[in-house]
């Protein structure tokens, strides 16, 4: 088995899907934009500094779908597709998906943005595998909870071992294996991949990734220029 694995935000994509959707459900909702805008950039500046706390973001996430019939978030879910994802789809990241396809591997997106908000993107990008945190859901409403493990640091180790275990596989009985990403909240599972002979390809890589790829000796490549990170820039046009 070969396969290929990719991160979503600032890797296949400019922008953060998450801080986006974020920003364009608590418009498109009507809800209060003090108070949230101010929460999602306290998680940014969370995730910037090492002190992101996935269980208090997850909540929050959850909580904005619960406050929404399912019809509803639908409808803005389409909406933010065709007005923020679609702008931010890039030649490169399709090239690069393709590269890939043609060498016939299986090709997963690993992400932290939750299932309902990147099940479109990956089915738009052409990857079959989404492995993300699944928002609970009772009939057609969601519960403000999620199932499973979430994919942040570590998590998304626990959720490509899974993956591969239910083919009765392991990352260390792959073929071939490489993993793109560009954050340091991602060398849990760079790690395990370089370690297993696969390929650690840093992506768009922020500064302190940056770093410990010319220590590690790992390779570099710049697909395009992303926007700035953890979201400013969504936040001050919301």
């Amino acid at each position: 088995m070969r396969l290929a694995l990719f991160d979503l935000d600032h890797t296949l994509l400019p922008i953060d899907s998450a801080d986006a959707w974020s920003h364009y459900l608590v418009q498109a909702g009507r809800l209060d934009p003090g108070h949230h805008v101010e929460q999602i950039r306290r998680f940014a500046d969370d995730y910037r500094s090492g002190g992101f706390d996935p269980e208090e973001y997850l909540a929050f996430h959850m909580g904005l779908l619960a406050r929404f019939p399912r019809a509803t978030l639908e409808a803005i879910r389409s909406g933010f597709m065709q007005e923020v994802i679609e702008p931010n789809l890039r030649p490169e990241a399709f090239e690069l998906i393709d590269s890939h396809r043609r060498r016939r591997h299986e090709l997963a997106l690993v992400t932290g943005t939750n299932a309902f908000v990147t099940a479109p993107i990956a089915e738009r990008f052409g990857l079959p595998h989404l492995l993300a945190v699944q928002p609970e859901q009772i009939e057609s409403r969601f519960t403000g909870r999620y199932v499973g493990h979430h994919t942040y640091g570590h998590g998304k180790v626990v959720a490509v071992d899974s993956f591969l275990r239910e083919r009765g596989r392991s990352i260390e009985t792959l073929d071939e294996l490489a993993f793109y990403t560009d954050s340091a909240n991602d060398l849990p599972l760079l790690e395990k991949v370089a370690a297993s002979g696969g390929q650690a390809i840093v992506t768009n890589a922020d500064e302190r990734l940056q770093t410990i790829a010319r220590q590690r000796g790992w390779p570099t490549l710049q697909l395009f220029a992303v926007a700035p990170r953890f979201g400013e820039a969504v936040a001050d046009s919301a």
